[in-house]
């Protein structure tokens, strides 16, 4: 199941948060090693999971996180502006059409097709959301890697400037442009939804 979790549901649906915030203190502190405070040892958050997040999060049959994105407004300070500025040549991107992507997590523990599955779910979900909510950009940052692996989803993606190196990291600014071609798109590159059902948080 897909579910979108906002400010409007956030407090209906507390098991999937507490899951997907577990997930994060695995992969990012734990797995990936990022200098993150942990809250009472066991969840990864920070101050911009705040009233105005948005969460995207795929679920299993028991309700338990299989993967996620965190979605940012970018009327006010995010990620990209507030500490990776460096990595854009030229303005950020901001304003009512544009979010900003972070927190991209897939559970680890699990088989490598549940993963895919979860993956391919979310991206369709991002697509799907952005479209439905008059969103024709997202932005985020990411290492060299993973910016490959995301231009290679076949939506339109590109960098905003050079990769830069911070904290030790290359690092990467991207943005991805999104119109009523993008599932198309998405679907030639073999990404298809197959999550059971969507759950927005405006029809709960």
């Amino acid at each position: 199941m897909l579910l979108i979790i906002d400010h409007q549901n956030r407090a209906r649906e507390h098991r999937a948060l507490r899951s997907m915030f577990e997930a994060r203190k695995r992969v990012f502190i734990d797995l990936l090693k990022w200098d993150l405070p942990a809250l009472a040892g066991r969840f990864e958050l920070d101050h911009f999971d705040d009233v105005d997040a948005t969460y995207l999060i795929v679920t299993d049959g028991d309700g338990e996180h299989l993967a996620s994105a965190r979605l940012l407004l970018t009327t006010q300070p995010g990620l990209l502006d507030s500490l990776f500025p460096q990595l854009v040549d030229g303005p950020v991107p901001q304003g009512p059409e544009v979010l900003e992507i972070t927190r991209f997590c897939l559970s680890p523990g699990i088989g490598a097709r549940q993963r895919r599955v979860a993956r391919d779910s979310l991206l369709v979900g991002l697509v799907e959301f952005a479209l439905a909510n008059s969103i024709r950009t997202y932005t985020g940052v990411a290492e060299p890697g993973w910016f490959r692996q995301i231009e290679a989803f076949g939506w339109d993606c590109r960098a905003l400037g050079a990769p830069c190196l911070h904290g030790g990291q290359a690092l990467t600014a991207l943005r991805i442009d999104l119109d009523g071609s993008t599932i198309s798109r998405l679907a030639a590159a073999g990404i298809v939804s197959k999550a059971a059902a969507v759950s927005a948080a405006r029809a709960a």
